[in-house]
């Protein structure tokens, strides 16, 4: 195993990998807290249309997948902030609708022959030290909210009237945290690809929240725990040759599990 650390797309993966561990366990403590949960999912597969347009008008994937999420996101963040009634269906339409566009259009680009499955499960050892470099802006930029509006976002997640009645932009915030969540969202297709990411968004946070009683310690603790699931993934990824987006979630899913178990005994 250690030989590999010698080789840059390894050292690549590993750097994303942690990047995109801290900022997973960041906004998916958001995310949840929240009760988004449903909300991103959407959103994740909504991002295919993103990914699509990349690929048909020879885009960086990256970028061009977050500015579509960015208004994928706005539209349904107007949309579901006062009225909830149709909020499932809104998701449902966007989910499929995203999806469908996307790989219409990867069908419709001439000559295209880049296998659609590494988006839908991650691709981790791809990972190019551009990427890398918008990992790190991203990361940088989310700590930035964060340490800025902390008191304010921590107010809306537990309290959302409170919030409003202490003359906090709730709608704002609410927005706010749905367009991060799209961010990540769309970074982490690297890791563990569209169909996985809502997993990779939640788990740690699900565990931290037993040993954790407020928002920064369930930040610090999952953006720890996500960060130990990535390696040990990418590790048995590499041992026994399959895919590093699967082994990292079903690495994080039995740590879950047996706590879960243990908890239950306890109890």
């Amino acid at each position: 195993m250690l030989e590999i650390l010698s080789y840059n797309f390894f050292q690549n993966a590993i750097l994303a990998g942690i990047i995109v561990s801290i900022i997973t366990a960041i906004i998916g403590t958001l995310v949840v807290v929240n009760k988004m949960v449903f909300l991103s999912g959407g959103i994740a597969h909504s991002a295919y249309g993103g990914i699509g347009l990349a690929i048909y008008f020879g885009l960086p994937m990256l970028l061009s997948t977050s500015i579509f999420c960015i208004l994928v996101t706005i539209i349904i963040a107007l949309a579901s902030y006062k009225n909830r009634k149709n909020l499932d269906i809104l998701i449902g339409l966007t989910w499929s609708v995203g999806m469908s566009f996307g790989i219409i259009l990867a069908d419709l680009t001439p000559g295209y022959q880049t296998d659609l499955m590494s988006y839908l499960f991650g691709s981790l050892l791809a990972v190019t030290i551009n990427d890398i470099y918008y990992m790190g802006g991203l990361l940088f930029f989310i700590f930035i909210i964060i340490f800025t509006f902390y008191r304010d976002i921590l107010a809306v997640s537990y309290d959302s009237e409170y919030a409003k009645l202490r003359g906090i932009k709730t709608k704002f915030f609410y927005t706010l945290i749905l367009i991060l969540s799209s961010l990540a969202i769309v970074i982490s297709i690297k890791v563990v690809g569209l169909i996985l990411v809502i997993a990779l968004l939640t788990i740690p946070i699900y565990i931290s929240s037993f040993y954790c009683k407020n928002l920064l310690s369930m930040m610090i603790v999952s953006s720890i725990l996500s960060i130990i699931f990535t390696i040990i993934g990418l590790s048995i990824s590499y041992q026994f040759d399959i895919s590093s987006g699967p082994s990292i979630i079903m690495t994080s899913s039995l740590c879950a599990l047996v706590i879960f178990i243990l908890k239950s005994i306890k109890q």
